[in-house]
């Protein structure tokens, strides 16, 4: 039975998601080296952001009253800075094409392990105040008026930063991938989530399961 995401009505979101099941925990599972050249600077891709891209995703941000400047940009945004100074971070295979992806087409993604979740998952603009630890040091990010996973216990997941209670880590086996696209990007998300989901079904003993995204 495929797993189901409420999604509330939002006139610029789109959103395309997905669950992998692996057949070990993550940090048993090695990057596909096919997947880690994509992290070079020079590397060439399917899909490629723009400034337009850009300029279209921190409208989606912008649409609630959330500011995506600063610390709170958009994760993909985040991604490209680190790229260029030569200082992509490689964590583990489920990260690595999340991240791969997202800096290539210009789209934030969370990455939720599924079995650090509580209850109903539901997808909606965050209630002025709405802040969460989002590191391991606690350190607190406010995403009122941002588009944001929910689960029983809050949020879990926004396109700027994920919660770290229900971040995937060494012995994830269940992950939940949420593409945060935009209506004005004719066609992007779609074909972002397919690109995202050839580069996970090659990771070693990756199942990809549907989601039903509830509206």
């Amino acid at each position: 039975m495929a797993l189901t995401v409420s999604v509330a009505e939002h006139p610029l979101l789109e959103v395309d998601a997905f669950v992998t099941r692996f057949a070990r925990p993550l940090v048993e599972l090695a990057t596909p080296a096919t997947l880690l050249i994509l992290l070079e600077p020079q590397a060439t891709a399917p899909i490629c952001s723009s400034d337009t891209v850009r300029a279209e995703v921190r409208s989606l941000l912008r649409h609630g009253g959330f500011k995506p400047a600063g610390r709170s940009k958009p994760a993909s945004e985040y991604l490209h800075a680190v790229q260029q100074e030569g200082k992509f971070p490689v964590i583990n295979a489920a990260v690595d094409a999340c991240n791969v992806v997202s800096l290539h087409s210009g789209l934030p993604i969370s990455l939720v392990d599924l079995d650090a979740t509580n209850g109903a998952l539901r997808i909606d603009l965050a209630p002025p105040g709405t802040s969460y630890p989002f590191n391991p040091s606690g350190q607190l990010i406010d995403v009122g008026g941002l588009c944001c996973l929910f689960d029983a216990d809050g949020p879990t997941g926004t396109p700027v930063k994920d919660a770290q209670r229900t971040k995937t880590h060494a012995g994830t086996r269940v992950a939940l991938s949420i593409i945060w696209g935009t209506r004005t990007l004719n066609g992007r998300t779609r074909k972002t989530g397919a690109w995202y989901r050839e580069l996970v079904a090659a990771i070693p003993g990756a199942t990809i399961e549907p989601v039903d995204l509830e509206r």
